[in-house]
């Protein structure tokens, strides 16, 4: 069986920069109570215009000049994002048109902001089985398309972001293993009531918004976070102590700090980038693994455990070799 092995990552955030001290001029808030709640002190927005796959374009483009390798090296594009430029085609596509490497398999994975870990789950298995050699893995999303900026529960938390990487099939780990989860129970505690298929009214713009019931997200979360993390490890005779760098979706400053307490793993092995990033949905565990991957923090051999929890709920993690 083939392995696979990052051989390259990349990331892109948008120019404009949305901080605290904006929104307090925007909703009753005030950037000491943001900080407090959520961790956060500024976030980036996509400019009018652009789009989820021109985020996805430049992180891509990044972790492929990491990878020293040209596009058309890339036979597979898996990309996580719940907002994509199009109802269809997919966002993967038209990144691989923009890329140049036409003809292999490329699709979106709508998972929320575990979309990231799951794409890496189905790359992984395309590499493991042949049928892939090398793959690109993306999350990207433009999020804040999606926020009502006079919810100051949601609006506060959220940024625009794209991370990638580039994987290769090697013939040791690599990715040592990973694993999904979801609970379709949990989906009105953090969703966007609204779709296609649903009858999304034009006239009721409110409705296409993301809206969240913070406390009890972050109940689940932090449990399910904990939970998947001991199964993973358990399961590959690991613990925690084995772990060099926790890489958890960047949800707020609160669910992070809770989730390493909860294994016993200090926050210096955390990489932590909501302060300046927000939660950039699928783009929030790639860009975090970018920027610790780019200012030496991560080194080759280090064992990485990425982590994802998203609406629907879906879950999941990924337990690496870098």
């Amino acid at each position: 069986m083939n392995h696979a092995r990052i051989i390259g990552t990349g990331g892109y955030l948008p120019e404009k920069v949305l901080t605290n001290a904006d929104l307090e001029r925007m909703i009753e808030t005030t950037a000491d109570w943001i900080v407090e709640r959520t961790g956060v002190e500024e976030r980036h927005v996509a400019a009018p215009g652009e789009t989820t796959c021109d985020l996805a374009e430049h992180a891509s483009r990044r972790a492929l000049e990491a990878a020293g390798i040209e596009a058309r090296d890339i036979d597979l594009i898996v990309l996580g994002t719940t907002t994509p430029d199009h109802v269809f085609p997919s966002v993967a596509t038209q990144l691989q048109h923009r890329l140049g490497c036409h003809g292999g398999p490329a699709f979106d994975v709508q998972a929320v902001c575990t979309g990231f870990v799951y794409a890496m789950d189905i790359a992984r298995r395309f590499i493991a089985t042949g049928a892939t050699r090398r793959a690109l893995v993306v999350g990207a999303d433009t999020f804040t398309r999606i926020v009502d900026w006079q919810d100051r529960g949601t609006c506060i938390l959220f940024g625009d972001g794209a991370g990638a990487v580039v994987l290769e099939a090697a013939d040791e780990p690599g990715i040592i293993d990973s694993r999904l989860h979801a609970d379709g129970r949990y989906k009105e505690l953090l969703w966007v009531p609204a779709g296609v298929s649903s009858g999304y009214d034009r006239t009721r713009q409110n409705a296409a918004f993301v809206e969240m019931r913070g406390s009890e997200v972050f109940k689940v979360a932090v449990h399910t976070l904990k939970e998947i993390a001991e199964q993973i490890l358990t399961a590959n005779g690991m613990t925690a102590a084995d772990v060099n760098w926790l890489i958890p979706h960047q949800a707020n400053r609160r669910i992070l700090a809770a989730t390493a307490k909860r294994l016993g793993l200090p926050e210096e092995r955390m990489v932590d980038c909501v302060r300046l990033h927000g939660n950039t949905s699928a783009a929030s565990v790639p860009l975090a693994l970018d920027v610790a991957v780019r200012d030496g923090r991560i080194q080759r051999d280090d064992i990485l455990l990425l982590e994802g929890f998203g609406g629907g709920f879906t879950w999941g993690a990924v337990l690496l070799k870098y």
